[in-house]
């Protein structure tokens, strides 16, 4: 059964208004796709708790579940893999797989449990990933992918199928082997492309080593925008502040960011001003908390123990003074055990007292 609340609520893009990043330019002044600013997939983090955290501080940014396979969709706990409360759309479903038949049949279960987008995962590194033949090693067979695209979206109605990949595998690494993959599976529906601007190293390289060490290309992401000026294509990889946000914008549609959002969230507090034109809002951290303080209890009623959401609002304060303790209180096993909300008031306690002057 899928629950009532489990409904999308679609953003209507705005027009994006001037702000001190390098406005001029015509990307920031035109019409904002509503991927133009996303929270990248990332597993064990991007879960249903962090994705209503993530909310609270941002409206419009678009938002990823952690990459689920189709087998545990299939014949596993959907509701523990799907569920998802209303105020995080839009929200993305990412998927791992490689059958066209059992991806179309997810990707119909996704829109009917209400979310607004279906990506496929084709950039993964992970050897586990790669014995299930599917993640980055897709890339090595476009047609296949092609066939995944078409039957997901032959099986859906009004919800968008989209691929997240890397500009090449191994030591692939020249421009026409992405531009051919976007071409070919451009062709089977697909209108958005979320490209990791890195190589995805199979053999030898770990999946934390694969975000670090193979080079950064971004120019072949913004070739490909100007190869394909008709496709979607948002930037993925090492992007860590709204400056460099706003540089990408300049050549691509949207700009995916990964771990800055999740170990420094409150940057995302900015997000709908500057990349979505909404009104400035004056909000501080406790008012933040404020906010999500409803969902925390009700979760802690409904017998969530803290410590599930607490391990993803450690980074809230980063940077200000009481950061450490705040940290360290959410974070400390027997503090967590048993503990209610009054946790978080101690650990906030924490971050409002001055420093001695010595």
């Amino acid at each position: 059964m899928i629950p009532d609340r489990f409904t999308p609520r679609p953003v209507d893009p705005e027009p994006i208004q001037n702000h001190d990043m390098s406005v001029e330019n015509n990307a920031l002044n035109a019409i904002a796709p509503s991927r133009r600013y996303s929270i990248a997939p990332m597993l064990d983090w991007t879960d249903r708790y962090y994705r209503h955290f993530a909310r609270m501080l941002s409206t419009h940014a678009w938002l990823y579940t952690e990459m689920i396979n189709t087998g545990a969709i299939l014949h596993g706990d959907k509701m523990r893999h799907l569920r998802f409360d209303g105020v995080e759309n839009p929200l993305a479903l990412q998927l791992g797989g490689s059958d066209p038949a059992d991806l179309a049949r997810c990707a119909k279960i996704a829109e009917d449990w209400g979310y607004d987008e279906v990506n496929l995962n084709v950039g993964c590194p992970s050897e586990r990933v790669q014995s299930g033949s599917f993640g980055a090693c897709l890339m090595a067979e476009p047609q296949l992918v092609a066939e995944c695209v078409k039957g997901m979206r032959d099986a859906v109605k009004d919800i968008d199928i989209t691929v997240k990949h890397r500009i090449g595998i191994d030591d692939v690494e020249h421009y026409d082997y992405v531009r051919d993959f976007v071409g070919h599976v451009s062709e089977a529906g697909c209108q958005t492309f979320i490209v990791h601007a890195r190589n995805a190293i199979l053999k030898g390289l770990s999946p934390k080593e694969n975000r670090e060490i193979p080079p950064l290309k971004y120019d072949y992401v913004y070739q490909l925008k100007r190869d394909f000026p008709n496709l979607e294509i948002i930037i993925n990889g090492g992007i860590t502040d709204h400056a460099e946000t706003a540089e990408h914008l300049k050549h691509v549609d949207g700009v995916m960011i990964g771990r800055e959002a999740y170990q420094n969230p409150f940057t995302l507090a900015e997000v709908d001003t500057l990349f979505y034109g909404a009104a400035p809002v004056e909000r501080s951290r406790e008012d933040v908390m404020a906010a999500l303080r409803p969902f925390i209890e009700a979760e802690l009623k409904s017998g969530t123990p803290l410590r599930f959401i607490a391990r993803h609002i450690l980074g809230l304060y980063q940077g200000q003074f009481g950061a450490r303790q705040w940290r360290r209180m959410l974070s400390d096993a027997k503090l967590l055990k048993d503990a209610d909300y009054s946790l978080i008031e101690a650990a906030m306690a924490q971050t409002q007292r001055q420093p001695t002057e010595a």
